[in-house]
């Protein structure tokens, strides 16, 4: 691990120049960066969680549900992206998609993951946030604007990811 922070740190400076042009293979620019919807929705433990929380942070937006195997393929990546971007004071949510709370406690008691997993059972945010294939993951800049749109799974922890992610807590 010791290694890997200066490694990323080296990537992420040769990155940082060119890390539009990068994630525009992997993140879609959204050029026009509308307010992201408002939301508020309680995670698996019944705590609410809204947008407002994460106002002034990066805040990536993972939409998901266990029925989905690209969904599941792209779970360890973004539970080490998560925790990668702590240390950024960015965030990383999943938000799962029309299941009942306990097929999705009953899916993260097999494969567990440390960020918060908000329920939308309704559909409403997901109806919202124009989620409705899966997996989709938006990324939120500070000032609460939608800035990328990835529709499909990825590796979530590659530095052309990452690297780009992070430089949005740097335009302020």
């Amino acid at each position: 691990m010791k290694l890997l922070k200066p490694a990323l740190l080296l990537l992420a400076s040769l990155l940082v120049a060119s890390g539009p042009l990068q994630a525009a293979r992997l993140l879609s620019l959204v050029e026009s960066r509308p307010a992201a919807p408002e939301f508020t929705l309680n995670d698996v433990d019944g705590k609410p969680v809204s947008l407002a929380d994460f106002r002034g942070r990066v805040l990536v937006i993972n939409f998901w549900a266990t029925w989905c195997p690209s969904c599941r393929k792209e779970m360890p990546s973004l539970e080490r992206a998560a925790d990668w971007l702590k240390q950024y004071d960015a965030a990383l949510i999943g938000v799962n998609v029309g299941e009942r709370p306990k097929q999705v406690k009953r899916y993260l008691a097999e494969e567990p993951v440390t960020f918060p997993i908000l329920l939308d059972p309704d559909m409403k945010m997901s109806t919202e946030w124009d989620a409705t294939r899966l997996p989709v993951t938006y990324v939120v800049d500070p000032e609460g604007r939608i800035v990328y749109r990835a529709l499909g799974s990825r590796e979530w922890d590659a530095p052309e990811l990452l690297v780009p992610i992070r430089s949005l807590g740097l335009e302020r």
